[in-house]
């Protein structure tokens, strides 16, 4: 796929932007049957996003393209072996390219539960800039489910990360960054991004850029994969506290500072020459 100064301008600009047909209809029927079987058998990381009295469901699982689970080698095909990889070179501007982690989302038929307006970095044990997610849906995604962004918010600053559904802030100690503003409140003075989405397009975004997204129709599903990728700055931020996703051992190896030089970090741009 090549990447269009347009595209990569508005990334720069607006920290999120709409590619048209990323993957291709192979690529796609190989992910979406990637997703069915990860929903079947999630992964000991997985969790339940939505609440008990909820007529849908909505479910979440991470960190599982290297694992040796019956989807993962499908998720290591798109992750390491797509345009993906190299997509994320041009938008971050980066020489090297690394993966950082997946996460599956799905929402079933009549999930009313929203994920609310966050930023993703905060949650993370990353430091830097150059960093891109990829969130990629395997059904048509109509305008009012798709993920909202607030253009330029990934300029910062860094905002208080909660937990989605309690509001706790098991992260940052309170008071110690700022609170996220009212933003359904200011829709109408604020420029917010969203696209109709069809299978083999993509939203990419920046780990600061303010997101949400609502739940869906009684007749809709929505299964996403998302993918997230560091560049040339990306520096380990070992946390006092329990990060999601968590990287167990991490910080016994990587010392804050350092470069995320770590196999579970590979470099996926430029090729190696195992990917051939």
């Amino acid at each position: 796929m090549m990447m269009s100064p347009v595209d990569i301008e508005a990334f720069q600009r607006d920290g999120a932007v709409c590619l048209r047909g990323v993957l291709t209809p192979d690529e796609v029927a190989d992910l979406a049957a990637s997703i069915d079987a990860n929903l079947a058998s999630p992964s000991p990381r997985a969790i339940v996003a939505s609440r008990p009295d909820d007529p849908g469901f909505f479910i979440e699982d991470f960190c599982n393209w290297s694992a040796e689970l019956p989807f993962s080698a499908g998720y290591r095909r798109i992750a390491r072996g797509s345009s993906l990889p190299a997509a994320a070179a041009a938008l971050m501007g980066a020489s090297q390219v690394r993966l950082y982690h997946d996460h599956m989302l799905t929402k079933e038929p009549g999930t009313r539960q929203r994920t609310p307006w966050h930023q993703d970095q905060p949650y993370y044990n990353v430091d830097g800039f150059q960093n891109v997610s990829f969130w990629i849906p395997v059904d048509p995604v109509r305008r009012e489910s798709t993920l909202e962004f607030v253009a330029g918010s990934h300029r910062g600053p860094w905002l208080m990360p909660r937990a989605f559904m309690s509001n706790e802030a098991r992260w940052y100690p309170e008071g110690s960054l700022a609170e996220l503003p009212d933003i359904e409140a200011q829709r109408e003075r604020l420029q917010i991004l969203g696209w109709a989405l069809e299978p083999g397009d993509a939203v990419a975004f920046h780990m600061l850029s303010l997101h949400a997204a609502s739940g869906v129709s009684a007749g809709a599903r929505r299964r996403v994969f998302s993918l997230r990728y560091l560049g040339d700055d990306a520096r380990h931020a070992p946390r006092r506290w329990k990060t999601s996703p968590e990287f167990p051992g991490l910080a016994d190896r990587l010392p804050a500072g350092a470069p995320m030089d770590d196999p579970l970090f590979p470099v996926v741009w430029p090729r190696v020459i195992e990917d051939a």
